[in-house]
């Protein structure tokens, strides 16, 4: 039998702390008080906090828990209405059977040979902002990772991927970061998250148009095609949500795991050895980044049946459950010695791109991306560095975790595209 759901006040502590300054800067201590109070904590009768992996996953899987099924209306004065309808329209936060529909179709055009495909693309494209690097970094001059590097990659992908012309790819990173800030559980972003919204839709209701008078071979084409293939698969609404989750989410992910990455490095100088006489594998190091310091922290879900048990704890209908996936990747229950960082570490299986039907689609994307550019940025700057002088800035983000600035160092010792 289930246990009862007794509220515990050092659960609501808890989500406070996460929310403030420094919990968002550094929610780690506060996921180790969290499990040792246990997987699941009752902040209310209808509100949890589930930290345990096991109890993350089965979550994340199980189909008695979605996302609210109301959107947002277009008219409603709902702060963030006009982000979150863009995102609830899209498979990001669709129940089914929408979610299954729609992310069917996405999955015809977006496949794994499509993505494995890319790889020429992301090896040129390294190599080249490799080359730019040594060109901002010379006589030792500070280069910004995240603006230079962890940024520019991604969305040179999915760009491409997507058929955006070159020209355009600067404007995206500050309209996602508007975009996503509607994701946090604080709140309070209403009006950049919706301007961004339609700004992101105003640009891909023109692509639309364009790709349907004159069709390439990107994506935006493939799908427009499904669309209007006039069998009432995709509406033009849930097209244009699924063109700009797949941009948002092409880019902003990876450009935070490419940061979280180097900056791990620059503290592990161990690893970089290891890395470098190949002693660690690049997948291991991935992997152990983003168990470490997730790109994404939390997720939510809502119970939409009744007698649904998580742990020991019966979750009512209508429930909220607060996933940190942060904490579950650190749950010493599943991981050995969770706080140290390990690429070597063994069954390694972050939650960090959810699981279960709702798993980040474009996650195999991500690893390709980041396996490529750490080996070959290893390679060409020996003496890569953090600047001493100037402190990363992190991003004032618990969901969205990343860096906004990442100042480094470095001096190129490889010819041009050398690895």
């Amino acid at each position: 039998m289930a246990a009862s759901r007794t509220p515990i006040t050092g659960a609501a502590t808890i989500i406070e702390d996460l929310l403030s300054p420094a919990g968002r800067a550094d929610p780690f201590p506060l996921y180790a008080a969290a499990h040792g109070i246990g997987p699941v904590l009752a902040v209310t009768d209808d509100v949890f906090v589930v930290c345990g992996y096991a109890e993350v996953n089965q979550v994340l899987r199980d189909p008695g828990f979605g996302f609210p099924d109301a959107a947002p209306s277009p008219s409603t004065t709902t702060a963030g209405a006009d982000a979150l309808l863009s995102m609830n329209r899209s498979i990001l936060r669709a129940n089914p059977p929408d979610h299954g529909r729609m992310r069917s179709l996405i999955s015809q055009v977006f496949t794994p040979r499509r993505v494995a495909s890319l790889e020429p693309s992301v090896l040129n494209a390294v190599d080249n902002l490799l080359d730019r690097l040594a060109k901002c970094g010379a006589d030792g001059q500070t280069v910004d990772f995240m603006d230079q590097f962890a940024f520019q990659l991604p969305v040179a992908v999915i760009c491409e991927l997507l058929g955006i012309p070159v020209q355009d790819r600067q404007r995206f990173r500050p309209l996602a970061s508007d975009l996503t800030a509607a994701l946090e559980l604080s709140g309070g972003v209403a009006g950049p998250a919706d301007a961004a919204a339609r700004e992101l839709g105003s640009y891909f209701t023109h692509l639309i148009s364009e790709r349907r008078a004159a069709p390439g071979s990107d994506l935006v084409s493939a799908l427009v095609a499904v669309r209007d293939a006039d069998d009432g698969s995709l509406t033009d609404e849930e097209l244009l949500a699924n063109l700009i989750l797949l941009l948002v989410a092409g880019f902003e992910t990876t450009t935070d795991l490419l940061g979280n990455g180097l900056a791990l490095l620059h503290q592990h100088p161990d690893v970089v050895a290891a890395l470098r006489s190949d002693q660690a594998t690049a997948a291991g190091f991935i992997e152990e980044v983003l168990r470490f310091d997730s790109p994404v922290q939390v997720a939510i879900r809502i119970a939409h049946a009744g007698g649904l048990v998580v742990g020991d704890l019966s979750i009512p209908a209508g429930s909220a459950m607060i996933l940190l996936l942060g904490a579950a990747n650190r749950d010493p229950a599943r991981f050995d010695d969770p706080d140290h960082f390990d690429p070597a570490r063994a069954d390694n299986k972050p939650l960090s791109f959810g699981a279960g039907p709702h798993i980040c689609l474009g996650n195999s994307l991500a690893r390709l991306e980041a396996s490529v550019a750490f080996p070959r940025l290893l390679a060409r700057f020996r003496n890569l560095s953090a600047d001493p002088t100037q402190e990363p800035v992190r991003r004032d983000r618990l969901v969205l975790r990343g860096y906004q600035t990442l100042p480094i160092r470095l001096e190129a010792t490889f010819a041009p595209g050398v690895s």
